[in-house]
């Protein structure tokens, strides 16, 4: 047997919401098996993009830092941002590209402090480079069904 995850959780949460909220005696009780039911909707969204997301997160950061690398001024910052540049996701688990994502967006953090305290107009187009990608980041996680 291949459990579909995505196909479960759809019908876990349309379960929830449709069978076991309106069964229940207290409203607050049905709102929070109905909440409980869009998580489960929120997850399954999540999951099946999870991989892809974080390839290309990480791309974006790593073409992000090969733009910044000739453009930084501390050797030891534009030796790490080169080695970011030109590395590779380590696998295709989730667990791994997150490890991945998160020394990259370590890094980031690093090149946004060095380009804050730079004064010219290449910093501040890598400032706002940089503000792209955090802005372009904010989109990628965002869910279809919207905030809840």
């Amino acid at each position: 047997m291949k459990p579909d995850s995505a196909r479960l959780l759809d019908v876990f949460a349309v379960h929830l919401m449709t069978k076991v909220a309106p069964a229940l005696p207290q409203a607050y009780q049905q709102g929070d098996v109905s909440v409980l039911g869009i998580m489960l909707l929120a997850v399954k969204e999540e999951t099946e993009r999870a991989a892809s997301r974080r390839i290309e997160e990480n791309a974006a950061l790593r073409r992000l830092f090969e733009t910044a690398t000739p453009r930084v001024q501390d050797a030891r910052l534009r030796e790490r941002l080169a080695e970011a540049a030109s590395s590779a996701d380590p696998g295709l688990t989730i667990s791994e590209l997150e490890c991945a994502n998160i020394a990259l967006r370590d890094l980031l953090i690093d090149l946004h402090a060095h380009v804050e305290e730079l004064d010219s107009p290449e910093a501040r187009r890598l400032d706002q480079d940089i503000w792209h990608e955090l802005a372009q980041s904010t989109e990628r996680r965002r869910l279809s069904m919207g905030a809840f």
